[in-house]
């Protein structure tokens, strides 16, 4: 289950495009915490604290406790928004949740058993069409990561989100479509000799 992240913020006074500015100089991020029924809240963070949790790769798919003057609240990143040049966190929003609350994350995929798959054995190519599956879950148990299996699939076969075994408690938010995660493949020297022998066989 990915790790609760605490993140200390402050209240944030003035608003606007000038307070948000002088805030930057000062090494600190705007954001807003919003949702829950509440009116939203304006805090600002330090940015190098806001870099550090941005870094562990999970981020936005963990519960984040932000700490506002003594009072932790429950949240969940919906955006963090950068600065076209210098890649900055310019500006943050927390979704606030219950502690088992019903969210929609991304959850990355990780594949595994691929000395069981036939078609990769063969010199296939793993096609990955989905780096992360958009789950719903208990707040509460956040995974990680899912883990698709390429066991037993063959060259121009494709996996489908029917074929993964998803996390107790978790469910795919597109239910309308047996969806490709990833495909396997043919290697070009595969197809390069198939399609000699095709043509050979029609001369």
């Amino acid at each position: 289950m990915s790790e609760i992240l605490t993140l200390a913020a402050e209240t944030r006074e003035g608003v606007g495009k000038g307070a948000s500015r002088s805030l930057r100089r000062e090494g600190r991020v705007p954001a807003v915490i919003y949702g829950a029924k509440q009116d939203p809240a304006a805090i600002h963070v330090e940015e190098k604290e806001l870099y550090r949790l941005l870094m562990t790769g999970h981020f936005m798919n963990s519960v984040v406790m932000i700490d506002v003057g003594g009072e932790q609240v429950r949240t969940l990143p919906k955006d963090v928004a950068f600065h076209p040049v210098t890649d900055r966190p310019i500006h943050a929003d927390f979704l606030r949740i219950a502690e088992h609350a019903t969210v929609t994350v991304q959850v990355p995929v990780r594949f595994v058993d691929e000395a069981l798959s036939p078609g990769l054995k063969r010199g296939g190519v793993l096609n990955i069409v989905r780096h992360e599956l958009e789950l719903i879950v208990d707040a509460a148990n956040i995974p990680d990561d899912v883990e698709v299996s390429v066991k037993g699939f063959d060259v121009g076969e494709s996996i489908h989100i029917s074929a993964v075994t998803l996390p107790a408690g978790a469910k795919s938010a597109i239910e309308d479509r047996d969806f490709t995660i990833a495909t396997i493949a043919a290697p070009s020297a595969l197809k390069s000799s198939e399609g000699a022998a095709e043509a050979e066989a029609q001369g």
